[in-house]
């Protein structure tokens, strides 16, 4: 007998692990399909910033702002492994915006939401100090503000974890090819990657498929009802650490756009991002040539040493799903989430929400509001809960990271400290599932790359979805940068053996 979920979400990014997530908690059976892997398109491709998104302000975007200001607190005590704190620093260009408006700007940033933990911001000299070291002399003085860095996957994947300890059912690799509504519950055909095909009855639906979100509109038979989206693309590159520091740069351009330089995974910096209007195919959006010139003469117009298409070592872009708000800008384009519910011309059909735009720093709101949308309709009247959870990794005391690290480090003193410290910035307690009973680095398996052993990935693959080499090396960690091919290619053989192994088990 087919099954009956109380609610099938569409889309395994931030959007729908978290309303999965936050679902399953108030007691409904969820299921959540994904086509690719987790967090394969947007919610990878991100600029890595729980923020307030202090431009927004120009937009008058002061709703989403305070939103955002509230959300860093409450995800900072969430996840402390995975999202800290960032102190940017924002110099002042003569030929842009006046210090007045910039004071002004980060006065209501300091001041539109409460804070705990973040400093307020500050005037900064820049002349002869660490900030302005990698400046060029003529920013002389600037700005210093708060937000909070996040590793994107990672922050899908725990909330699909902590979904699926509520007792949702995640299956990646799995695409919803229809839904048909009938009286009072959808079916849904979905098709896996090997070729098989199930169908399953769910009483409501979220289409939180992103950049894919008007097709399964389509899906659905609603073509005529879908709102419209406007997809806009936002690009990245990683180059070699441009500064000493930690502090992070915000780059004012005279298109009216800022570019962030952040450091990133110790060794680089991050430096991005672009607003293109995109109408390409979301899975196959790359960084143009343009983009890249766009990047390099932003940063550059502040570096001493100027940054070259040489150093680059990496880049990547993604398709942000956007209400379209018929604004010709696209830097201005709204990005706010809207929800489009659908509940049918009949009494107790069915529901769809489709979900348009959002950020990952106000996710957990956005499942929060959803839900506060879907219970009425699903006869369920659970409690919000989310906002004092925490996320799978995070239990640690007081949400002191450094004070979890050390005790780390002195019960597992074997391990090397740089792989020690990965794991927990990784995955936070869950390090010792990964460690297990091993009392010496051997017992640890292969070393399958560099700082990358077996027993991490079979916890991957047993706990995290992961299937294939890219999750691994892009997604639940970015070891693929820096990697040589061989040693690429060494992972992508241990994953071919296990999958041989799994065969000759059955």
């Amino acid at each position: 007998m087919t099954r009956t979920y109380d609610l099938l979400v569409v889309g395994g990014g931030i959007n729908g692990a978290g309303i999965a997530r936050d679902a399953a908690g108030r007691g409904l059976s969820v299921l959540l399909v994904e086509q690719r892997d987790l967090a394969s398109a947007t919610s990878s491709s991100s600029t890595k910033l729980i923020h307030g998104g202090l431009r927004y302000l120009e937009h008058y975007e002061f709703r989403l702002v305070r939103e955002a200001l509230q959300e860093r607190e409450v995800l900072l005590s969430a996840a402390p492994h995975i999202i800290w704190p960032l102190t940017f620093v924002l110099p002042h260009h003569k030929g842009l915006r006046p210090k007045w408006m910039l004071r002004a700007g980060l006065f209501l940033y300091d001041h539109l939401a409460r804070r705990k933990r973040l400093p307020g911001s500050r005037s900064v000299s820049l002349n002869g100090t660490p900030e302005g070291d990698p400046l060029k002399a003529t920013f002389g003085s600037g700005f210093s503000y708060s937000d909070c860095w996040v590793d994107d996957a990672r922050l899908v994947v725990l909330n699909a974890q902590d979904a699926q300890a509520h007792g949702a059912e995640i299956r990646t690799r799995t695409q919803c090819k229809s839904l048909v509504r009938h009286a009072d519950h959808w079916n849904a055909q979905l098709s896996q990657d090997d070729g098989s095909t199930q169908v399953v009855r769910a009483r409501s639906v979220v289409n939180a498929a992103g950049p894919w979100v008007t097709e399964m509109v389509q899906n659905a038979g609603l073509g005529d009802k879908a709102a419209g989206l406007r997809l806009v693309k936002g690009s990245h590159i990683i180059v070699p650490r441009i500064h000493d520091h930690d502090h992070c740069y915000i780059f004012q351009n005279g298109d009216g756009r800022i570019a962030f330089a952040i450091p990133y995974q110790r060794e680089y910096t991050l430096i991005g991002t672009t607003d293109i209007p995109y109408d390409g195919d979301p899975a196959k959006v790359k960084i143009s040539s343009d983009e890249i010139d766009y990047l390099l003469e932003l940063v550059n117009g502040y570096l001493a040493k100027p940054v070259t298409r040489d150093e680059i070592v990496w880049d990547y872009a993604g398709v942000r799903p956007l209400y379209d708000d018929k604004n010709a800008n696209a830097s201005a384009v709204t990005r706010d989430y809207v929800f489009d519910l659908d509940t049918g011309d009949t009494e107790n059909a069915p529901a769809i929400l489709s979900i348009y735009g959002g950020k990952i720093t106000t996710y957990r709101r956005l499942a929060e509001h959803a839900m506060q949308k879907l219970g009425p309709v699903l006869g369920n009247t659970a409690p919000d809960w989310t906002a004092s959870a925490i996320l799978p990794g995070g239990d640690m005391e007081d949400g002191d990271f450094d004070r979890f690290l050390a005790t780390a480090k002195a019960r597992l003193d074997w391990v090397p400290d740089a792989l020690l410290h990965r794991l927990a910035r990784c995955y936070g307690t869950a390090l010792y599932k990964i460690i297990g009973d091993a009392s010496e680095i051997s017992q640890l398996g292969q070393e399958v790359a560099p700082n990358l052993y077996e027993c991490e990935l079979l916890y991957l693959i047993a706990n995290e979805w992961a299937t294939t080499t890219d999750d691994v090396l892009w997604r639940r960690t970015k070891l693929g940068l820096g990697m040589q091919s061989d040693q690429v290619d060494a992972v992508t053989h241990w994953f071919a053996t296990q999958a041989r192994l799994g065969q000759a088990a059955q």
